[in-house]
Order: C-alpha cells, then structure tokens, then sequence
C-alpha cells in the first residue's frame, strides 16, 4: 500500500478531522468525539477558544512574525506574563523562545552547558524530553534512540524517584540534571514526596544546574501553573511549551539571571522564536488561567481519576488533568475501544491510558468519559 505524500513516521488513529469545538473533535463523517487528549496537550483550553482566537485575529492583521533583533512590544509584554507565572525565578531572570517543546530542552541543554563549562548530563530512567538530537540523549526508552546513539551526548540515566542512585551518578563532569516533575510519556508517573526538593539541595551542594522539563505538567495542567510552584522550588532553568500558547507551537526556556548572564550574543537563537503571532496567544492564554480555573482544574481531576479507578479497578494516577491509568497489556485495545465510544486517549509507557483533557471540560464531559471507560474495560479485561 502506497503512504502517500507524507512520511510514514505516526501511527494512524483511521480518523479523519475536520474541526474542533470546546472539547470536541468532529471527523470528517461528522462524528463527534471527546477529545481528552487535546494533540497531547497542546490545546490547553479546548478548540476555538474565542480570546485565543481574537488575539490571533487581531495580531495576524498587524504583525505576524518578527526577528528576535528588533524589539517586539508584544513579545515583551508575554515575556513578562510568563516570568510572573514563575515566582520561583528572582530578579534578572530571562527566557529564551522557541517553537517547541523539544526546542526547549535543546536550548535548556546548551544554556546548562555553556553556565558550567562540563560535558555530561544526568536524566531519568523512564524520561522523555523530546526526539531532537540534544533532547534524544535525555530521553531513555530505547526505540526512539537506537538507530543514533554514537551521535548522543553523554548522559546518565538513573532511577526515577532514587536519590541514592542520582548521589552515586554526580561527579565533576556533570552539568545539570534534567528531571520531569511527573513523568508524562513515561506513564504518569508521580515521584515519592519531597524528591524534586532534595533532588534541588543535592545539586546546589555539588555545584550541578537543575532543569525542570515542565513542557506537559506546566501551563495549569495539574492544578497549579507549574509544579516546581506546587513543591516551593527554584531550578536554575524550567522548559515550558505545549498549551502556553493554546495551541499554536511554542517553548520557552526559564533561567535564573546567574544562567542568563553567562550568556553571550548569537549562542542559540531561533527565526520564528517568539514571533508576535503566537505571543498575543500566550498573552490571551496566561490572561485565562486564573486561580479559579486552577484551583477547579485540581478538583474536576481528582474526581475524574477517583471514578476511573472505581470503575475499572486499575491504578489511577497523576494531578489535575494529567491522569494515566494502568491497565495492562490491554492498552491498546482499552484505547480502541474507547474511540469507538466516541472518547479520545492517547497511550503512555508500556501499559498506561493517558487522558490530558482541555482545563474548560466540564464535569458532565467527564461523567461521559467514565462511562465509556467503564465500557471499554469491561469489553478488555486483564
């Protein structure tokens, strides 16, 4: 069977879309589907939001893209709405934009490397930082790094969760430890409390650089805007992407004002970085995460997980709207069966059903999804 015109490189869900609106996906066929997947959170507050939808209108009628050379008003002014979203940063603080989660990290990992002047990192077993060839290398699972690990740079995986094994791993060649504050494409998986400030005073005292990949957990997902917030920690540098502009491609790379002074002129730039387009989105999206909206995201997910795990028995975890549940080697079929129930999931680990859904779903949404889950996993038992 011929591919077409596009690279074989996605696995095919058989669904054509056509349109999305609130937290709904319309197919070509005009079916309706509930999307708890939001292009794997990508789409923070749902399909046609009318303020992110303004913001771009608006901005595409003045001025759609801008070198990072020339001073943008509307890139400022998001720069500084990000900033006040990261109280754990002091003054001095500075982002760098890119278009991508993965760009991010890419940036995240030349900023740490070129602060500390050391050549190794150190990642987490079960992490996943993206496929381009910096945030490869950090990423651990073997079938995404196979086919290009002599191209890697040197990176030391350790046990997710283990101080001791991360103690054991840090030398003087290390520059940073690279670390998500709940594993996403790992399996949602939550460390033991307190790990990520230990993590953080462990560092500090070996002179290592942490990074917080908060490219799925940020942006409100699990109930606060990051969970660095949530855990009263400061790393040196923190990676935003994903819904931060409500689903137009962006990444940020946060860093402290002693990683962004030891910065110099052309070391890491990007063409589209921060473009005005997509930050009037930013702006019409950090303007909609009130405290409010957080503070539900917290309790609509807590509901959502408890009803799941009640249904179906399996292990539910996760915070806020960033929920796995792990159902065995019946994943994929859960999934399916969950599609033709008119739900949208998406995998995560070896076992684990992922659902991110939009922060505006409701609780008659969800009360849906539960009973579609209730379905799919009588029809897959174990």
């Amino acid at each position: 069977m011929a591919r077409g015109p596009l690279a074989d490189l996605y696995p095919s869900r058989g669904l054509s879309i056509v349109r999305g609106e609130g937290a709904y996906l319309f197919a070509k066929d005009g079916t309706r589907y509930l999307d708890l997947m939001t292009n794997y959170g990508a789409n923070l507050l749902g399909h046609g939001n009318p303020a992110i939808l303004e913001a771009i209108a608006s901005q595409s009628r003045a001025l759609i893209g801008l070198h990072g050379s020339f001073t943008s008003e509307v890139r400022l002014r998001a720069s500084t709405a990000v900033l006040r979203r990261l109280p754990m940063f002091a003054e001095g603080a500075a982002l760098y934009w890119g278009n991508s989660g993965a760009e991010a990290i890419e940036a995240a990992i030349k900023f740490a490397a070129a602060t500390r002047q050391r050549p190794t990192f150190i990642a987490a077993t079960g992490g996943f930082h993206g496929k381009t060839i910096g945030a490869l290398a950090l990423t651990e699972a073997g079938k995404y790094r196979a086919l290009f690990d002599r191209m890697l740079l040197p990176v030391r995986h350790v046990l997710y969760g283990s101080l001791d094994a991360l103690a054991e791993a840090i030398d003087d060649s290390v520059a940073a430890v690279v670390l998500e504050p709940i594993q996403g494409e790992g399996g949602v998986v939550v460390p033991p409390a307190g790990y990520l400030r230990t993590v953080l005073e462990l560092c500090r005292a070996r002179g290592v650089l942490v990074i917080l990949d908060e490219i799925q957990t940020g942006c409100g997902r699990t109930g606060t805007f990051t969970v660095a917030e949530r855990e009263g920690i400061a790393p040196d540098l923190l990676c935003l992407g994903k819904g931060l502009a409500g689903g137009l491609p962006v990444g940020v790379a946060a860093m402290s004002a002693a990683v962004a002074d030891r910065l110099t002129n052309g070391l890491h730039t990007s063409t589209f970085g921060g473009n005005p387009l997509v930050a009037a989105a930013v702006l019409a999206t950090l303007a909609t995460l009130e405290a409010d909206l957080l503070a539900r995201v917290a309790v609509l997910g807590a509901w959502f997980a408890d009803r799941l795990a009640a249904m179906s028995g399996d292990e539910v975890r996760g915070r806020g709207l960033m929920i796995g549940a792990a159902v065995g080697p019946s994943r994929d079929r859960v999934l399916k069966a969950l599609q033709e129930r008119l739900v949208l999931a998406i995998p995560a680990g070896t076992d684990v059903v992922r659902f991110l859904p939009p922060l505006s779903v409701t609780a008659e949404q969800l009360a849906t999804a539960v009973e579609a889950w209730g379905l799919a996993r009588s029809r897959n038992e174990r």
